[in-house]
């Protein structure tokens, strides 16, 4: 699969994901703060599922 997750998307997901599940850890919200691993995971993998339907890409374009 091609990457559809740019630089400042990947910065955004993984530290709201880090943030979701630090802050489950330490009790300050509920049990769904887990979902967290979500964006976490498409951050670190560099791929949404949920734009490649509609075609989104936040990659910059080559020249």
């Amino acid at each position: 699969m091609k990457a559809n997750v740019g630089n400042i998307d990947r910065v955004i997901r993984i530290v709201a994901g880090l943030g979701l599940i630090a802050a489950t850890l330490s009790g300050a919200i509920g049990a769904w703060g887990w979902l967290g691993v979500i964006p976490l995971a498409t951050g670190l993998v560099r791929i949404c599922p949920a734009y490649l339907p509609f075609g989104i890409s936040t990659c910059r374009m080559k020249s």
